[in-house]
């Protein structure tokens, strides 16, 4: 049995395993592209099989599984974007839509970096409050709220292809909510771009798009974490499985949300978020969770 704390860094998914490990990344690569919260899962399902909580790195390593599914998901956005952006720039077309969404994502970036920054301490810290299951609880309420309210007024029009800079940094701005266990990335992001008005699947392209850079960076910086505290062989082979497993789920938890919204509508997520926030508070208030 590992020390789930190294060094004061959270390593608590070495002590899983790899069976276990396997099935926490399925679930993570399920819900880290959901407006569900991942964090919140990764809390609630080892708490409900009395397993060992994984941890916060664990969960911020899992942002390369989820980088992965979105690049491969969205190549042709991805592809389209930087090449884009790329010729726009070498002709000086700063009015270019590629040049404009590049400038976006840069921007939407910076808000959760500097937060993200100056947090890290207490978000990745061993025993960290804001991973108590009622904060969990009370984030994933309030995100159903607003989420419900952007089903109800927001007007579905807009397109990625009308995104303005403005757009794309108050979407980055809502990121940071990411920060807080419970609130989920894709549920913050994808409730603001609904919120200004783009149609369900438009919005959640721009949410996964802005998304890449901090994904990237949130994985990477776990990563160097892990190797600072070094992490032995076996822990890296334990976070390989769960990345691999994770990946592959995530491609499939996209392909899913995208049908979803295309036929439906977010209310689905907006009464799984409210549900599950319900169902977490009553849990403590009773004693069945702890």
């Amino acid at each position: 049995m590992t020390d789930v704390c190294t060094q004061g860094l959270d390593t608590g998914f070495v002590s899983l395993g790899y069976a276990k490990v396997a099935f926490l990344g399925i679930v993570q690569g399920i819900t880290e592209l959901l407006p569900i919260s991942s964090t919140a899962h990764m809390r609630v399902v080892p708490a409900v099989l009395g397993w060992q909580d994984p941890g916060s790195a664990f969960s911020a390593a899992m942002q390369l599984a989820a980088l992965a599914a979105v690049v491969s998901y969205f190549w042709s956005d991805v592809r389209d974007v930087a090449m884009g952006s790329l010729a726009a720039l070498a002709r000086r077309d700063f009015a270019n839509r590629y040049f404009r969404l590049a400038i976006g994502i840069v921007l939407a970036t910076v808000p959760i970096v500097i937060v993200g920054l100056a947090l890290s301490g207490v978000l990745n810290a061993c025993n960290s409050p804001l991973r108590g299951l009622a904060v969990i609880g009370w984030a994933c309420i309030v995100m159903a709220v607003l989420l419900a309210l952007s089903e109800i007024y927001a007007r579905h029009r807009l397109t990625l292809e009308k995104v303005s800079v403005l757009d794309a940094l108050l979407v980055g701005i809502a990121q940071v909510g990411a920060l807080i266990p419970g609130v989920s990335r894709s549920g913050s992001t994808l409730t603001a771009a609904l919120g200004l008005g783009y149609a369900r699947p438009e919005a959640a392209r721009l949410s996964f798009l802005l998304g890449l850079p901090a994904i990237a960076l949130a994985g990477l910086k776990e990563l160097w974490e892990l190797h600072k505290v070094h992490l032995g062989a076996y822990g890296w082979s334990v976070l390989a499985v769960g990345l691999v497993v994770a990946s592959i789920s995530a491609f499939f938890a996209i392909w899913g949300l995208m049908r979803v919204l295309e036929r439906f509508s977010a209310w689905p997520f907006v009464i799984y978020r409210g549900l599950l926030g319900v169902v977490l508070l009553l849990g403590l208030a009773l004693g069945w969770l702890s």
